[in-house]
């Protein structure tokens, strides 16, 4: 069977030229992954329910050797989904995600409450990477919370933003902490 890896975008997110997605996609697919990295709908104004809808009717089969990434508002949605997943995945690295309401606009991507015990018993490993300088609010003290609740792996990385924005110019078109860190 195919080893399965998602890379999911965040809100303003591309399935095209999306800062590191590109040179993580190399590198999983040099590691014999088939990597799915779609588009997501309403890229600008993501939806939580709409999202998961399109995630369900387009995802490939996942398994037990399948590694999921995402960024920024994908990282609610992917815990999320975790949630409600037949069978436990390998690998779920969180890079700049939020678990808590940072605006208005993130209410779109969060869930009324988290299944901690769910999405901790669907994957055999979670990390987190978030910044203490993330100009969205996206930052460890949001990351703190979900490790708290999963006992998941926390990295953090001081003083590196939200790790992909062009409104900040953080072009991060390589992101070799990805690649050490992806069990491949």
């Amino acid at each position: 069977m195919a080893k399965t890896a998602w890379l999911l975008h965040g809100t303003g997110g591309s399935d095209k030229d999306y800062f590191w997605f590109g040179d993580s996609k190399k590198y999983l697919e040099s590691k014999g992954y088939e990597v799915w990295w779609p588009l997501l709908p309403n890229t600008d104004k993501p939806n939580l329910d709409e999202t998961r809808d399109f995630i369900e009717d387009n995802m490939p089969m996942i398994d037990e050797n399948t590694i999921i990434v995402g960024h920024s508002s994908a990282c609610p949605l992917i815990l999320h989904m975790l949630e409600s997943f037949k069978v436990k995945v390998k690998q779920v690295i969180l890079v700049s995600g939020y678990y808590q309401t940072i605006s208005d606009e993130s209410s779109n991507m969060l869930p009324e409450i988290f299944d901690w015990e769910a999405i901790k018993n669907n994957a055999d490993e979670i990390i987190i990477i978030n910044s203490d300088n993330d100009p969205w609010g996206c930052d460890d003290r949001q990351a703190r919370l979900a490790v708290e609740k999963l006992g998941a792996k926390f990295v953090f990385a001081e003083g590196q933003g939200h790790m992909g924005s062009t409104t900040y110019n953080q072009p991060y078109r390589e992101f070799s902490k990805i690649r050490d860190l992806l069990d491949a």
